[in-house]
């Protein structure tokens, strides 16, 4: 007997509360109040039906219903506060006035308006003439929904809407897809950091790429799971990996890219690559070859570069972009330019790569004078990050140390004969590729405050996979490494607090730069050192 996966009961709720939240909504914007109402009411009741149905197909439970209300509403709540109050509490600049945090957003919202409401047709968003969105494919979205659902006025919260929406439809299928690779325990531990990861947050409040990404990279996970990593296969795998890949080619190619990477790794290092037929390697290697394409077109589209190989514009473009992100970051900050000046040449990129990885820098979010709400956002993306940089530090530690594949007693009948090296083949594979991504996103955009983090966020399905891994393997053997590496990462925000606290507020007398960082490696040394010696000891 098929489960249902939605009931009249669901409906009993669901309908009140669309019909609620779109006169909400619609009553706080711009434009005809009952044509809003309408349009926004079915985009509730489209929303609320989606993660309904997609919860009650997880089988997930309660816990996980609240996880995805939670992922939905978080992000529909942060975005409305932030849109009403940015005006308000925010700088006098045009982006925080028109309650956009992210410039990106505000420009790509303006497009797709000006394209909603002009006579060209949607697929003018690929056009060169909309090079504002590098890709085309979240402005064509976005100036569908504008044509057909809001023709008379521009209202951003109908995008964020979508954006946190979309968020949330990540989770039922993330916790799915961990449970039956890793177990039920780490599914849990995964779903929670998805969820509420800050910057997630801040990006699903937003009309931004990110929150589509995520969830497409959760489908195309998952599709990828049902084909080549059970023992009793589903035709509808190629229908879900399809979703996924085709969603990130049009959002962002490299993120497809990157996919089939982290998939051609998987099956690699846990020898599934013999039980794929060659019809799926033509398909992966077609996907990819387009993928590379629309991408080198993607990032030509302003006619900047003159080579014609894919991989030779894409190369040209990341030349170029990290070369302008660390001209910005030695002219944004008085002390970088002096370390750069007085430092050999040869220092410029690895510092680039370590500054950027530490970005953004947590006690400087809540000492460099700003405005309230933007104090607020900074401590609280950095509190994210520096909670997650732990666990991505000793993911390849939790792979090595790990005694299964799996976390004990929590295999799944599907991988009952997993051996112990492939599950830590899996997250060792994970856990390379996540800090290449994480390299190369400091080196792309250095100390960019903004464009940095929401790189790293792109892989946030790999990241919190590890992360929750990481969470169970300690619980369960409470490993002393934990602890020795928050305690360094304690040490580093502890003296860094102090030197910010000396530059700003004059607070304590101020080490010279080079003197604070060998303070900081000599304690790390010690905490090194120690940990190692007992662990011998013990032995």
């Amino acid at each position: 007997m098929k489960a249902k996966y939605l009931t009249i009961k669901d409906l009993a709720y669901i309908v009140p509360a669309s019909l609620a939240f779109g006169a909400l909504f619609a009553s706080i914007q711009s434009g005809n109040r009952l044509s809003g109402f309408i349009s926004l009411s079915f985009l509730f009741f489209l929303s609320f039906i989606s993660l309904r149905i997609s919860h009650n197909w997880s089988n997930a439970g309660k816990t996980a219903g609240l996880i995805i209300a939670l992922a939905f509403f978080l992000r529909l709540l942060v975005g409305v506060t932030l849109h009403l109050g940015l005006p308000l509490l925010g700088h006098n600049d045009k982006d925080d006035q028109a309650g956009y945090v992210f410039t990106d957003a505000h420009l790509r919202d303006d497009q797709a308006w000006k394209l909603a409401t002009s006579e060209y047709p949607i697929i003018d968003a690929f056009s060169r003439k909309y090079a504002t969105d590098q890709y085309g494919g979240l402005l064509a979205f976005n100036a569908f929904i504008y044509r057909y659902f809001s023709p008379d006025a521009q209202r951003p919260l109908m995008l964020i809407l979508f954006s946190a929406f979309f968020a949330a439809l990540g989770v039922p299928f993330l916790w799915k897809t961990v449970g039956q690779v890793f177990g039920a325990k780490v599914a849990w531990a995964t779903i929670w950091v998805f969820a509420l990861y800050p910057e997630s947050i801040l990006l699903g409040a937003s009309a931004m790429r990110e929150p589509y990404l995520l969830t497409f990279s959760a489908f195309a996970l998952w599709g990828f799971v049902i084909l080549f990593h059970r023992e009793e296969r589903s035709r509808s795998g190629w229908v879900w990996l399809g979703i996924g890949l085709l969603g990130m080619l049009l959002v962002s190619p490299a993120v497809a890219l990157v996919t089939i990477i982290i998939f051609a790794g998987w099956i690699f290092f846990t020898d599934e690559k013999r039980q794929m037929s060659w019809r799926a390697i033509a398909a992966i290697a077609i996907v990819f070859v387009l993928g590379l394409f629309i991408l080198s077109a993607s990032l030509n589209r302003s006619g900047e570069f003159n080579a014609t190989s894919p991989l030779h514009v894409i190369n040209d473009w990341l030349k170029s972009a990290v070369k302008w992100d660390a001209y910005q970051l030695e002219q944004d900050s008085g002390w970088v330019q002096k370390i750069f000046d007085e430092g050999p040449a040869w220092i410029r990129l690895p510092f680039i790569a370590i500054y950027g990885i530490f970005q953004p820098v947590l006690p400087a979010t809540f000492i460099h004078p700003t405005k309230l709400i933007w104090a607020l956002i900074g401590f609280l993306r950095a509190l994210g990050w520096y909670a997650l940089l732990p666990m991505l530090i000793l993911s390849f530690g939790a792979a090595a140390g790990s005694r299964s594949g799996k976390m004990r007693a929590e295999q799944s009948t599907d991988l009952r004969d997993a051996t112990v090296s492939k599950g830590r083949s899996i997250i060792l594979w994970f856990s390379l590729l996540v800090w290449i991504w994480i390299l190369l996103a400091a080196l792309r955009a250095g100390g960019d405050l903004w464009d940095n983090p929401r790189y790293r966020t792109i892989l946030l399905v790999w990241e919190s996979i590890l992360a929750g891994y990481v969470w169970v393997w300690w619980k369960e053997t409470r490993n002393p490494w934990f602890v020795r590496i928050i305690s360094m990462e304690g040490v580093f925000l502890a003296i860094f607090t102090q030197w910010y606290a000396s530059r700003y507020i004059h607070w304590g007398g101020q080490l010279p730069f080079a003197g604070m960082v060998a303070l900081i490696l000599g304690i790390w040394f010690l905490i090194l050192g120690v940990g190692w010696w007992q662990d011998k000891k013990h032995a």
